[in-house]
């Protein structure tokens, strides 16, 4: 059954005509977009009890607190905001007057594109409302990337993804995936990018925030999701902005056991190459969603749950966890760029590179394709630590020395491998390796 999607001005309408609904707006970074959009629909007063703007850091520290980091644009500064302005607001109206109204607290704290158009737009948005006239409050947690070329732009899809927040929060909690999608209601594609969603509260008391994230990724509205070792999910840039990263691909219900061993060997060989102390590495496993994004059949909960599980068992090794749609290396390469980190490793097995160098594998633009990939891939400051596998057809470990190799590709592979931007692993033992 297919979901109405009510134009943004009718959501905002029909927000402001809910005597119950009635809160407050705290925006930082690209003006009042959400507030404006809720004052332009009409009958605000009904709904709004407050807005404002604190631009100024020491009057936003003042306010708000100061951060430890300095970063004004974090999930720290967004949910001091959401807790400042909803105490605030439940103290100062508590009177029978506002005895049948859902209070609720709105922030957002965004960078938009900068007038060099040098930097990352990204931004924090969330809500703290209460479901029931004095009952306890929920939370919703946004992290959006915006991706338009123009300021103006990014402005309004701010406000919009602002009304839709609030229109979410309360006339949609009841159905978490119904929430998620309209997070998105009537903004084109790839204007935006929801990376991370945290869901707490009664309202949300049978959700899960994996499931929920990697629902971002099947409906496409993400690329990746990372968790920490104790599953909680993160932010891309508070895990990887300037460490050095050495990360496994595996596959999603792929037919053999990842390779611990030879990666524990890269791992090493990364740090000794590239001079990496611990203190600054991070370990991360990576399972591609894409095989199952590639089924004709709708993603049920059924399989996202078997691939939360998946990703809590291999956070119980005591590594970290990523979880994308990144079906080649290079796309995963620049995903991690946006991070700014030091250095990047990736272990991949000799048959993957045997596939990328083999021109019958691809069509007639098959040079244009290779030199793509190597120069998105190897101009990102990242290796590839390959280990090898037994080709059972001949009983022959297969490393890059003698890995079939396209002969309009040979001069390329050769430059990659001379100059250390593939490497096989070292050291290895024979009975680790395994048949593909």
């Amino acid at each position: 059954m297919h979901r109405e999607i009510p134009e943004t001005k009718r959501k905002a309408l029909k927000i402001n005509l809910d005597p119950t609904i009635y809160g407050t707006f705290a925006e930082i970074g690209a003006g009042q977009e959400v507030a404006r959009n809720f004052f332009t629909a009409g009958a605000a007063s009904g709904t709004i009890a407050k807005t404002m703007s604190a631009y100024d850091m020491a009057f936003s520290n003042e306010i708000y607190g100061s951060e430890k980091s300095g970063r004004y644009v974090s999930k720290s500064r967004l949910e001091k905001m959401l807790r400042h302005e909803f105490d605030l607001l439940t103290e100062r109206l508590s009177g029978e007057k506002y005895q049948d109204r859902r209070f609720f607290a709105f922030a957002n704290t965004v960078t938009t594109l900068n007038y060099n158009k040098t930097n990352d737009p990204h931004g924090w948005v969330g809500i703290m409302f209460q479901s029931e006239p004095g009952g306890e409050a929920n939370e919703i947690i946004l992290h959006i990337r915006l991706l338009d070329s123009d300021n103006s732009l990014q402005q309004n899809v701010l406000g919009i993804v602002g009304v839709n927040l609030v229109f979410a929060a309360f006339f949609l909690s009841q159905d978490v995936q119904s929430m998620i999608e309209s997070l998105v209601d009537n903004l084109s594609v790839g204007s935006v990018e929801i990376d991370l969603i945290n869901l707490r509260g009664p309202c949300f008391k049978h959700a899960n925030d994996r499931l929920v994230n990697l629902y971002l990724i099947a409906k496409g509205f993400s690329s990746a999701a990372i968790f920490d070792k104790n599953t909680q999910v993160c932010q891309s840039k508070d895990v990887l902005y300037k460490r050095d990263i050495m990360i496994l691909r595996t596959k999603y219900r792929q037919k053999s056991t990842p390779n611990f061993d030879l990666f524990n060997r890269a791992v090493e060989q990364f740090k000794r190459s590239q001079n990496i102390g611990d203190e600054n590495l991070l370990v991360l496993i990576e399972v591609l969603m894409s095989n199952m994004l590639d089924d004709d059949q709708e993603i049920n909960t059924s399989d996202l749950e078997e691939f939360a599980n998946r990703a809590e068992e291999l956070c119980s090794t005591g590594n970290n966890v990523i979880v994308s749609n990144f079906t080649r290396n290079h796309k995963l390469a620049q995903y991690l760029s946006r991070c700014k980190p030091h250095s990047v490793g990736i272990s991949t097995n000799i048959a993957n590179l045997r596939r990328i160098f083999d021109s019958t594998k691809y069509g007639e633009n098959y040079t244009d394709e290779l030199l793509a990939y190597v120069s998105d891939l190897f101009s990102r400051n990242v290796k590839l630590y390959a280990y090898p596998y037994l080709d059972k057809r001949n009983n022959q470990i297969i490393t890059t020395h003698n890995m079939p190799v396209s002969e309009e590709a040979k001069p390329l592979f050769e430059f990659l491998i001379k100059n250390n931007y593939i490497t096989d692993i070292e050291s290895y033992d024979k009975k680790d390796v395994k048949t593909v």
